[in-house]
């Protein structure tokens, strides 16, 4: 499972890849290494493979950050089928 974070301008970086700590509902807390958080209101790009081998690709919003590498983010799709 990829987390890409991107900036709010039209550039896209995907240097810094997160793990997915924990899912609930569209509430998704993801750690990145030090150094490598994205800020609040950045999106994040989830690219993965679900249980049955389809394609994920879910869109989220960082909202908070936890701390400790940690930052909250916000789905504004369905994480059916996301996995930590």
């Amino acid at each position: 499972m990829r987390i890409n974070p991107t900036p709010s301008s039209p550039a896209v970086s995907t240097q810094n890849l997160g793990r997915i700590a924990q899912i609930i509902g569209p509430v998704l807390d993801v750690v990145f290494p030090p150094g490598k958080m994205p800020n609040i209101y950045n999106a994040l790009v989830v690219k993965g493979r679900d249980t049955v081998g389809q394609q994920i690709n879910v869109t989220c919003e960082v909202q908070q950050l936890l701390g400790n590498n940690r930052i909250r983010a916000v789905a504004m799709s369905a994480t059916d089928g996301l996995t930590r």
